[in-house]
């Protein structure tokens, strides 16, 4: 069982940016493929950008590709979310994922690949 907890969003303005975290519990971090979702207000949540257990291996929605940078510090149990030159349509609680035994280098995209989830942090883009 791992526990994950996100912090890092706020409140900024269009143009802006914010450095989301997420720290894990447990001493198996390392071993586990993660992921950043997000869900806006009355929309489905959607994959943001994912990171293989080694952090050699990451990938973007295309909504979000050169803007953000997903990475992650295996020593301290956390991943970042970078999020520059933010958009109004970036506004959404913003979730960490975990998922266990992942394949060697193998980044994941959807929901159901994961197995742990944090609670969520707000980000609010003002125009």
């Amino acid at each position: 069982q791992v526990q994950l907890v996100e912090s890092g969003g706020g409140l900024v303005q269009a143009g802006g940016a914010l450095r989301l975290s997420c720290a894990a519990s447990g001493r198996t971090f390392s071993s586990y493929a993660m992921g950043w979702f997000r869900q806006a207000p009355g929309k489905e949540r959607e994959f943001v950008a994912a990171i293989s257990w080694s952090g050699g291996s990451t990938y973007y929605a295309d909504s979000v590709k050169g803007r953000f940078t997903i990475s992650r510090d295996n020593a301290k149990n956390t991943v970042y979310l970078q999020m520059s030159s933010l958009k109004p349509e970036d506004t959404a609680v913003y979730y960490c994922a975990a998922k266990r035994l992942p394949l060697r280098s193998r980044v994941y995209t959807t929901e159901p690949e994961y197995d742990y989830w944090g609670r969520g942090t707000q980000v609010t883009v003002s125009s």
